[in-house]
């Protein structure tokens, strides 16, 4: 049996994107209670009957929470313009070695929008 297993996670954090043209509103400082999914998808263990252990997930998003809660996202090495879509691709860069089975992040920045990445 193959599953995928979404988790999600929640942080707080303050930026602006340094590269949209002048007087665009996302070039001043603002913040965002951003939402994180991640998922993993693959054959479930007949033993366990688990394809991974939630808190293995938990594990592997613990030092970017330590990151980016309550901080200033432009100062974070990699997220120098953090757009979703550049947000994205620094979660899946710094979870993947810990989560081979990992198949998506997505990002919300606000509720009616995100950007969902898998890889390259």
């Amino acid at each position: 049996m193959k599953v995928k297993l979404w988790h999600e996670f929640r942080f707080e954090a303050a930026h602006r994107l340094p590269n949209v043209a002048e007087g665009h509103k996302c070039a001043r400082l603002h913040g965002h209670s951003f939402k994180i999914e991640v998922a993993v998808e693959g054959p479930v263990d007949e033993r366990t009957g688990w394809l991974v252990d939630f808190g293995v997930l938990e594990e592997a998003w613990r030092p970017l929470y330590a990151q980016l809660d309550h901080n200033y996202l432009n100062e974070i090495s990699g997220l120098e313009n953090p757009t979703s879509e550049n947000l994205a691709r620094w979660i899946w860069a710094r979870m993947r070695p810990a989560l081979p089975l990992m198949t998506r992040v997505v990002v919300h920045e606000i509720c009616v929008a995100r950007c969902e990445y898998a890889g390259d």
